[in-house]
């Protein structure tokens, strides 16, 4: 039987993040800043961001280390099964081989805790103890709960309304993390009243 799935081991983690600037033929376009227009600094992304998080941003290093801590945490779903597409191969008539990596094994259920464990380990490490945040379908925030209780933190999840009202058992993961679940817009935040304010009753 040919092989289908390819699962390496735990050892096989990777020690550093690759970083795709290191390799443009250019350096990407600035983002902007929404009030001035202008390229946005790091002073501008410090209100919101950890400063090793701003300066990965900004790094035009081929190489980032990645923590021990943090590949500790990834060793709990990662690495992910590499699966090979040979029925779909076959169906194309392709020479081509085609992989394809199943991120559902982790924890929340998709691959969205490979960003999420590093963010709130670079906030943890620099006293931030709370985080806020928000989701759609509740996949992020999922993701978010589980690394905030991962390092004691707080976390507060705006998810939008819709999917909070289709979508119970996300709440119920992200409260099972011990987050707070609050439906958006909500009267918590000065945008949601402003919204709320014009909804027709």
């Amino acid at each position: 039987m040919d092989t289908i799935k390819y699962l390496l081991p735990e050892a096989s983690i990777p020690t550093s993040w690759y970083n795709l600037q290191a390799d443009f033929p250019q350096p990407m376009a600035p983002v902007l800043h929404p009030a001035s227009g202008a390229p946005i600094t790091p002073d501008d992304l410090a209100p919101l961001f950890a400063q090793e998080l701003i300066a990965q941003e900004v790094s035009t290093e081929r190489w980032i280390p990645i923590p021990e801590e943090v590949r500790d945490l990834l060793a709990q779903w990662r690495p992910s099964p590499l699966f090979r597409a040979r029925r779909l191969e076959k169906l194309l008539d392709t020479p081509a081989r085609i992989y394809y990596k199943y991120e559902g094994v982790s924890p929340a259920g998709s691959h969205k805790p490979n960003t999420a464990i590093p963010q709130a380990f670079y906030n943890y490490k620099e006293g931030i103890r709370r985080i806020s945040t928000e989701t759609g379908a509740g996949q992020w925030g999922s993701s978010m709960a589980m690394a905030c209780a991962a390092f004691g933190m707080e976390c507060l999840v705006y998810m939008v309304k819709v999917s909070f009202q289709q979508k119970p058992y996300r709440k119920a993961l992200m409260e099972a993390y011990g987050a707070r679940c609050v439906a958006s817009p909500s009267a918590e935040t000065e945008a949601g009243r402003a919204i709320l304010g014009t909804i027709p009753r």
